[in-house]
C-alpha cells in the first residue's frame, strides 16, 4: 500500500470507473478487502470526530442497498458477539461475527465477504462490478461525513494527479499587449526560463505559424503539446532582432498567476494554488519591483477555488514580516500546525488590497484572512465561500485515491473559516449607494463594518447554521463586482480611508 499524506484544500470531483466483474459473477474479494481495510485503517485515527470502525463500515455497506434496494445490511445482537447480516426478500443471505471494534482489516474483510455474497444473489450488484461496489461503499460512507471527503476512482485519480503535476508546455503563456502577443508569465525552472525568455518578449511565430491576428488563447494551445516534443518559437525582445529558439515541452504546472498594471497599481491575479504558484508569485513581485511609480498592490483572489495549502502559506510569508498565517486543528498529531511568517515582507509594506467574492474558497480564503487579521491588507468584495477544512490523501490498493478531511482551518485571530468565510472590510455586494456611503465614512475615519467584523473575529467553532447566516448577513456572498477594482483604487488614493479600513490591532 502506497501512502501519501498531502495537505490539500480542494473541492470534490470524480466519478466511477468501469471495471468488469470477474468470471462467474464473483467479486475479487481479496482486492476489495484490501481497499476497504486500508481505507478504514487510514480513516479511524484521522476523522475530525472519533468514529468507530464498525460504524464507518456499516455506513459503507449501505452502498449495497444503494445498488440493489432489495438487499440490506445490519448488525444484530447475537449473544456475546454481534452479527453482521446481509438480508434479502427471502431472509438472511449471510451472517458474520462482528470483528473487534478497532480491527480495520477484519472489518474490511467482512465488508468484502458481504459484497461477494450480495453479488451471488443480485444481478444489479453483479452488473456494478467491483468498481461500482467500491464506489458505492465510499459514497454512502462519506454521506455521513463532510462534503469534501471523497473517493476518486483509479482512472480519475490518474487524471487528477496529472493535472496537479501539469500539462506539457514550454513554460510560458502569451498575453495581448497593444494588439501584439507577448510572453506574460514564465514557469520557474521551465525550458523557457532556462534559456532566458523574458516577460514582455514578443511572440512572432510558433512552429512556423505567424501569431499575427491570433488570440492569446489560440497561441497558448499551439505552445502546448505532448511531453517530449519540441516547439520552434520566434521571439523578439524589444529593441533587438528576432531570435528563433527550440524548446522542449515538459510537464509544467498550470499557470495560476497573472500580472498586469492598472494605473498606479500592480495587479496580481491568482486563479488557484498549484505546485509552483508561490514561485510564480515571487516572480511577479520581482517584476513589480522594476515598475516605476507603483503605489499599491491589488491581489485578486476572486473566483479562486483554492488548492495547495502550503502555497498559500508561502505567499502570505512574502507579504508578512511576522505573525501567525493560519493554524490547522485535528485529532491526528500530524494534522495540527501553526504556520508562522518566516520571511520578510518583500513589498516593504506596500498598501495592499485583496479582492474576494462568493466563489473565493479554501486556500484563497486562508491567504485573505491571514493578510486581513495581521493588518497587512484591506479585503474588498463580498463574504467568501467558507471552505475551511483540510484534506489528506491516501492512494488505495486499487489505484484510486481517498481524500479525507482531517483538520479545521483557524484564522490568526482564532475564528473558523469553515462555514463562516472571510468578511471583507469593504463590502461591494450591497449596492452602489451602500459602497459610496462606506467609502465616505472611511474617509472620515469611521468604519461602518466595524461591528460586523468584530463579531466574525470573535466567533469560535463550532457554529450553528443560524449563527453563521447572521454573521455573514452584513455582506452577502456575491459574484465579482465591477466596483471592486475602482474601490481598490479609491482606497489606495485615500490613505486615511485605507488605514481606517484595516482591522484594529488585536490585543
Amino acid at each position: 500500500m502506497k501512502l501519501r499524506l498531502v495537505l490539500l484544500l480542494l473541492l470534490a470531483t470524480g466519478s466511477a470507473f468501469a471495471e468488469p466483474m470477474g468470471g462467474g459473477g464473483g467479486l475479487p474479494q481479496f482486492l476489495m478487502a484490501d481497499v476497504f481495510g486500508s481505507a478504514l485503517a487510514f480513516m479511524a485515527p484521522r476523522t475530525l470526530d472519533p468514529i468507530p470502525v464498525g460504524d464507518l463500515t456499516m455506513w459503507g455497506l449501505h452502498g449495497i442497498t444503494a445498488i440493489d434496494p432489495n438487499l440490506s445490511t445490519s448488525i444484530t445482537p447475537a449473544g456475546k458477539a454481534d452479527q453482521i447480516d446481509l438480508t434479502g426478500p427471502g431472509g438472511t443471505i449471510i451472517s458474520l461475527p462482528a470483528p473487534a471494534p478497532d480491527d480495520a482489516a477484519a472489518w474490511g474483510e467482512a465488508a468484502a465477504k458481504l459484497a461477494e455474497a450480495a453479488a451471488g444473489v443480485s444481478a444489479p450488484v453483479r452488473a456494478a462490478g467491483a468498481a461500482g461496489v467500491i464506489q458505492s461503499f465510499f459514497e454512502e460512507l462519506f454521506n455521513h461525513l463532510d462534503p469534501y471527503s471523497r473517493y476518486v476512482s483509479p482512472s480519475n485519480a490518474t487524471t487528477d494527479r496529472a493535472n496537479r503535476r501539469g500539462l506539457g508546455g514550454v513554460g510560458f503563456v502569451t498575453v495581448e499587449i497593444r494588439h501584439q502577443l507577448a510572453v506574460g508569465d514564465i514557469a520557474p525552472g521551465s525550458p523557457a526560463d532556462q534559456v532566458g525568455v523574458q516577460i514582455g518578449d514578443l511572440v512572432q511565430t510558433v512552429d512556423g505559424h505567424s501569431t499575427q491576428g491570433k488570440s492569446a488563447a489560440e497561441v497558448n494551445r499551439w505552445l502546448a503539446g505532448d511531453v517530449g516534443s519540441f516547439a520552434e518559437i520566434t521571439l523578439r525582445h524589444p529593441g533587438t532582432a528576432p531570435d528563433t529558439i527550440e524548446l522542449d515541452r515538459v510537464l509544467v504546472p498550470p499557470s495560476t498567476v497573472g500580472l498586469n498594471r492598472d494605473g498606479n497599481l500592480a495587479v496580481i491575479t491568482i486563479s488557484g494554488f498549484s505546485a509552483d504558484t508561490a514561485a510564480r508569485f515571487k516572480n511577479a513581485l520581482d517584476q513589480i519591483a522594476t515598475y516605476p511609480h507603483v503605489e499599491g498592490l491589488i491581489l485578486d483572489l476572486r473566483d479562486n477555488r483554492g488548492g495547495l495549502l502550503h502555497q498559500a502559506v508561502d505567499i502570505a510569508s512574502m507579504l508578512l514580516s511576522s505573525g501567525t498565517i493560519v493554524s490547522t486543528q485535528g485529532r491526528a498529531p500530524a494534522s495540527n500546525h501553526d504556520f508562522i511568517a518566516a520571511l520578510n515582507d518583500l513589498t516593504h509594506g506596500m498598501s495592499t488590497i485583496v479582492l474576494v467574492d462568493g466563489r473565493t474558497a479554501s486556500a484563497a480564503e486562508i491567504l485573505a484572512a491571514s493578510l486581513a487579521d495581521n493588518r497587512r491588507a484591506v479585503v474588498v468584495g463580498s463574504a467568501t465561500l467558507g471552505k475551511g477544512l483540510v484534506q489528506t490523501i491516501l492512494q488505495l490498493p486499487d489505484g484510486g485515491e481517498l481524500f479525507l478531511t482531517w483538520s479545521r482551518v483557524i484564522a490568526p485571530r482564532g475564528w473558523p473559516i469553515q462555514g463562516l468565510g472571510v468578511m471583507p472590510q469593504v463590502c461591494t455586494s450591497n449596492g452602489n449607494n451602500a459602497l459610496d456611503q462606506q467609502l465616505a465614512a472611511l474617509a472620515d475615519g469611521h468604519q461602518p463594518m466595524a461591528a460586523a467584523l468584530a463579531r466574525t473575529r470573535a466567533a469560535r467553532a463550532p457554529l450553528p447554521s443560524v449563527q453563521l447566516l447572521e454573521l455573514r448577513a452584513p455582506c452577502p456572498a456575491a459574484e465579482a463586482s465591477d466596483n471592486d477594482i475602482p474601490a481598490a483604487h479609491w482606497l489606495i488614493d485615500h490613505p486615511i480611508a485605507y488605514q481606517t479600513a484595516l482591522l484594529p490591532a488585536n490585543h
